[in-house]
């Protein structure tokens, strides 16, 4: 008989509300898979580059050997950046490897992913995902259009590059959450019923949005949330439905992952000031100040910005207008040239990737990037002026350090997809919202950021796996999420491949299949 794996992923799905709401008696379905199964935290690469965990739960490997870690990222060869696009991925995906071990597999709205040569399961991409990263798609090709004739198209009517920052209200988004849960469901259950499967792969998206917009806040100064959270509680009450639903349509003899890559927590960054750091730092230079005798004495007013030039030639409302009729490649290409346009390169050393919580920071590199300055010997002595002085940084109201952990890509990020991360990421201090840096080098840069969203993403990640044979209990110490693509493939008998950087779980003789 064959044996079944349904996975279910969460973006942003926080593993202690998912216990507090199951407790509560909110979450009814997921308090029974904690019951009868094992759970527990998971490391994860979210505290490292948040958008990189997906990738990392499909591959098995971290950031550094897969490379994929935000929607716009750059790559060797390339001056300044790119949107994800197919290829990026240095390390194939669990479904894809399962695939080939001849396991039947179909995949449903997985953020961050795209066809791969050689997979020949069912694929449904961008139906409702909340971040779009390609057009809709689907393998085969008219397996799209027979879902959206059976259940219809996503409802929530929002999309988060389409949203930009802007903010929405927490109740109403709670509402539109709901009605697009149960529209996930029915969705989820027509392709179940579809086709016949070895493993099935979905991710019930929703509570990305809802972490962003319906969860409240600490009080700033604080790092601990108000107790009360009736607008995300509405959002887990339909996500615990949604689950429920799934399950019984997925059958009582199936293997059953629950995992989640990240937490919420309060979003207060200061990626937004790193331009005017690094332009002070005498780093990052603007095309409009090639002619200053100093770019480090330099200081434009409101702070260094490098597509203002070019933005504010026309008004916003027709800008958004202008570019909602062009294509998404064309737009990008456009928005990447007016980018790099903005800085002199032959004085830039080091510069601001696009981000939206860590601060991103790439070194203008010769014979990495096509315009580079920087040698690659004199590498290493950059990134520790850097690291010097993005750790003097402090938030003035208070006094304290702005900046709680710096990374380097040649240290803690080294492998084989290193060249497509930043150099270093700066994580910030969560406490406040920053609104300034101050330092004795740079004096005083401020600006208020442009996310007002109250949540963003955090450690630590969450699993459920549940099924027959499966004692309930902890998952134990040092549970990662790079090890649920090897527990997956080794639940469906296929042999792991060895360059996996995560270890299966251990599973019950009766859910171990012969090895592939």
């Amino acid at each position: 008989m064959s044996r079944k794996v349904l996975v279910l992923a969460l973006e942003l799905g926080d593993g202690s509300y998912l216990r507090r709401f199951a407790a509560e008696g909110v979450m009814p379905n997921v308090a029974a898979l904690l019951a009868r199964g094992r759970s527990g935290p998971l490391e994860t690469p979210a505290e490292l580059l948040h958008v990189a965990a997906l990738p990392s739960l499909y591959t098995g490997v971290g950031p550094a050997a897969h490379g994929v870690w935000f929607t716009f990222q750059p790559a060797p060869g390339l001056q300044g950046w790119q949107r994800f696009a197919p290829g990026l991925y240095g390390a194939p995906t669990f479904w894809s490897l399962a695939s080939a071990a001849g396991r039947r597999c179909t995949v449903f709205d997985v953020p961050y992913a795209h066809p791969e040569p050689g997979f020949s399961g069912a694929l449904v991409l961008e139906w409702g995902t909340w971040a779009q990263y390609l057009e809709p798609t689907s393998v085969p090709e008219g397996l799209l259009r027979a879902l959206v004739a059976a259940v219809g198209r996503h409802p929530l009517g929002l999309e988060a590059h389409a949203l930009g920052f802007a903010p929405l209200d927490p109740a109403e988004t709670a509402e539109k959450l709901e009605t697009a849960l149960d529209a996930r469901a029915r969705a989820t259950v027509w392709l179940l019923r579809e086709r016949p499967w070895d493993l099935f792969v979905t991710c019930l998206d929703e509570t990305h949005p809802a972490a962003h917009y319906c969860w409240l806040p600490p009080a700033e100064g604080s790092l601990e949330p108000p107790t009360d959270q009736p607008h995300l509680r509405r959002v887990y009450a339909a996500l615990d439905r949604c689950i429920g639903t799934i399950l019984d349509a997925a059958g009582p003899g199936t293997t059953f992952f629950l995992v989640s890559g990240d937490a919420i927590g309060p979003n207060r960054a200061g990626w937004h000031l790193l331009p005017q750091v690094l332009a002070r730092l005498g780093h990052l230079v603007s095309a409009d100040l090639a002619d200053s005798a100093s770019a480090t004495a330099a200081k434009p007013p409101g702070g260094f910005d490098p597509v203002k030039a070019v933005r504010d030639l026309l008004p916003k409302d027709f800008r958004k207008r202008l570019a909602g009729l062009l294509p998404r490649g064309l737009r990008d290409k456009l928005a990447q040239r007016v980018d790099t346009a903005a800085i002199d390169w032959s004085r830039t050393r080091a510069y601001c990737l696009i981000t939206d919580l860590e601060g991103c920071i790439r070194v203008n590199l010769r014979g990495r990037e096509p315009l580079g300055i920087v040698e690659p010997a004199d590498r290493p002595t950059l990134l520790d002026e850097l690291e010097r002085e993005l750790a003097a940084l402090v938030e003035p109201e208070s006094g304290r350090p702005a900046v709680r952990r710096i990374l380097r890509a040649d240290r803690e990020l080294a492998g084989p997809r290193s060249p497509w991360l930043p150099d270093l990421v700066v994580h910030w201090a969560r406490e406040r919202s920053i609104r300034a840096l101050e330092s004795p080098r740079i004096g005083r840069v401020e600006g208020l950021s442009p996310d007002p969203r109250p949540g963003t993403h955090a450690g630590p990640g969450f699993a459920v796996l549940a099924g027959p044979g499966i004692e309930p209990g902890p998952l134990g110490q040092g549970a990662r999420l790079v090890d649920v693509a090897p527990t997956v493939l080794t639940a469906l008998g296929v042999a792991p491949p060895a360059g996996l950087e995560g270890r299966p779980w251990p599973l019950p003789p009766s859910e171990r299949g012969e090895a592939s």
